[in-house]
């Protein structure tokens, strides 16, 4: 039996749709390998998988990317926190909260922030859950985490977040050309040109 393709997703990326027609098409064995965010580029670099659905931005050197959807940052909040009256927020409306885990685009609420210690995205989850900050994570992330005593909303003036098929360029192996022609919508019988 051929080693399998491995595909890497990051935290919140669905790789189902694309793996089914992988599947469909391919005789090759695909194998979905969950990353967090700061394993999703040495994964790729250090041949761990052949391909992973990033996080963009990454560092390009060396690696190819396509991007293929945008996802929208939101506030995880408790369920009891003055957020929930309302549909979407803007930083203005979080200038005074903790935010328990720092978020990728630098953005920092004006009221002066604790030293929380690093945790995972349960934990964070964890800790907004009893009342005590605010989570700034992508619309998936906050799915992937959804419990009774947590919900989010939408914040409409951070920035987007990118997911993206990246691969590294010295990777010669034909599955990864089959893989881009799945996510880029070829049919079975389309060709590459």
């Amino acid at each position: 039996m051929p080693s399998p393709f491995r595909l890497g997703f990051v935290t919140g990326a669905t790789p189902d749709k694309w793996a089914r027609t992988w599947r469909d098409r391919s005789r090759d064995p695909l194998e979905l390998v969950p990353l967090e965010e700061d394993q999703q580029e040495v994964a790729v670099r250090a041949y761990e998988v052949d391909a992973v659905l990033a996080r963009l931005p990454v560092d390009r050197d060396g690696l190819h990317c396509i991007p293929l959807y945008e996802e929208r940052v939101v506030a995880v909040v408790g369920h009891e926190h003055v957020a929930t009256v309302v549909d979407e927020l803007g930083t203005e409306d979080l200038a005074d909260e903790q935010l328990v885990a720092p978020h990728r685009s630098g953005w920092t609420p004006r009221a002066e922030q604790l030293d929380w210690p690093p945790m995972t995205v349960a934990d964070a989850v964890e800790t907004v859950a009893a009342g005590t900050g605010v989570l700034l994570v992508p619309m998936s992330v906050a799915r992937l985490h959804q419990r009774k005593d947590v919900t989010y909303r939408p914040v409409h003036d951070l920035p987007s977040t990118t997911v993206g098929l990246v691969w590294r360029t010295d990777n010669e192996d034909p599955r990864v050309q089959t893989f881009i022609g799945i996510v880029r919508g070829r049919t079975a019988n389309s060709s590459r040109d």
